[in-house]
């Protein structure tokens, strides 16, 4: 396993690290769980680097990299609705989203058809790490949980635009097209 196979797996890891530091409740549980999910979202910045750099990209890590960045995310953001923080509507926007793109890449895959991440993918998953962080600072007291509220409400709408944007080449994939 390589090292960037292996920072994947660390950010899968970290999911119930960051559950339980939302979820127990002690003095500055929600800085600590927000710092843990930074340092796991900011491994995937270096595993991608690290794979493109070595030439070490790996089936595995193709595979594994985008679940790690969902679940992550996913499981944050179901913590900042039992915080309070995050609108339970925009959570479920944005996990919907996620469950039909990825039901889609399973489809391409069963047709032969690899979808790579794209350049919006890519940007969604960034403004959804950013509102996390945002919500978990402002579930910490840091700032106004109206700070929150707009970094999720960009979030959902790139997420929503960008699940488009999949759909779009929809039609071609599931009939064993590749899509640029």
């Amino acid at each position: 396993m390589t090292l960037p196979d292996q920072l994947t797996l660390t950010r899968a890891l970290a999911v119930p690290i960051v559950v339980v530091l939302f979820a127990w409740d002690f003095g500055g549980h929600a800085y600590w769980a927000t710092a843990a999910f930074m340092i796991a979202m900011a491994t995937d910045q270096v595993d991608g680097w690290l794979a493109r750099r070595w030439h070490q990209t790996s089936a595995f890590g193709s595979l594994l990299d985008p679940i790690a960045d969902k679940v992550l995310v996913m499981a944050a953001l179901v913590m900042l609705v039992a915080e309070g923080v995050a609108p339970a509507w925009m959570v479920a926007a944005i996990v919907a989203r996620e469950l039909l793109v990825s039901g889609l890449r399973l489809a391409a895959i069963e047709k032969g058809v690899v979808m790579a991440a794209r350049d919006l993918g890519k940007l969604k998953t960034w403004a959804q790490a950013l509102a996390v962080a945002a919500g978990g600072f402002a579930a910490a007291g840091a700032w106004s949980h109206r700070v929150a509220w707009w970094m999720l409400l960009v979030a959902v709408l790139l997420t929503w635009v960008s699940g488009l944007d999949y759909a779009r080449g929809a039609p071609r994939v599931l009939r064993g097209e590749h899509v640029p």
